[in-house]
């Protein structure tokens, strides 16, 4: 009977690289973010898994002054200053028509059909996959040996004004990318044991 390899999982430093020494970043080195990096980590974020591989989310890279002066009407006061100091704003948005590109992303069936004309399902599916995909950016970011400020303290309507004015593209939240200065990190908040949120059935 065939039995399954185990796959190698990452070492202790792996993972405290993506998850246990990682931490909502606040504070920003001015060292830039190079564009073939920004390459390399939509290269590495896309290949995670979308349901029907839909991959409904767009991103806009924010790295310029005349950017950046494009965001700062959105942005909450608490969010401002972190924003503006920030190598890259990661606007993380969701496409709205995400199912037109399906006979190309999913095209051994009809997917398209499956969205055409329900609303819900399109609203559902575009919100939660696209999710994902900014999660996966933050992780990817991460194991590029990136630092991450997720943020949600911004006006929608203006965010989605100034950058996706068709209507088409939806903000979803906004990450600051870069090179972060540890010493301004907050204490890490608290978090649940596995027997207070978790079961096994």
């Amino acid at each position: 009977m065939p039995t399954s390899t185990p796959r190698t999982p990452l070492d202790d430093t792996g993972l405290a690289l993506l998850f246990g020494d990682a931490r909502t970043q606040n504070s920003w080195y001015p060292e830039a973010v190079p564009d073939t990096l920004l390459h390399n980590l939509f290269d590495l974020m896309k290949m995670a898994p979308t349901s029907a591989n839909c991959s409904p989310a767009r991103f806009v890279f924010v790295t310029t002054e005349a950017g950046k002066e494009k965001l700062k009407p959105a942005l909450s006061s608490g969010n401002l200053e972190k924003s503006m100091a920030a190598p890259v704003t990661a606007v993380i948005a969701h496409d709205m028509k995400f199912y037109e590109h399906l006979p190309k992303l999913y095209p051994h069936t009809d997917a398209r059909a499956w969205f055409t004309g329900n609303d819900a399902l399109i609203t559902e599916t575009a919100f939660r996959n696209g999710t994902l995909q900014g999660a996966y950016l933050m992780m990817a970011a991460r194991a590029l040996g990136l630092d991450c400020g997720p943020m949600s303290g911004f006006d929608v309507d203006k965010v989605n004004c100034a950058f996706f004015p068709s209507g088409r593209f939806k903000v979803n939240f906004l990450c600051n990318i870069g090179y972060s200065d540890d010493e301004h990190v907050h204490p890490r908040g608290p978090r649940f044991d596995f027997d207070e949120v978790c079961s096994i059935i």
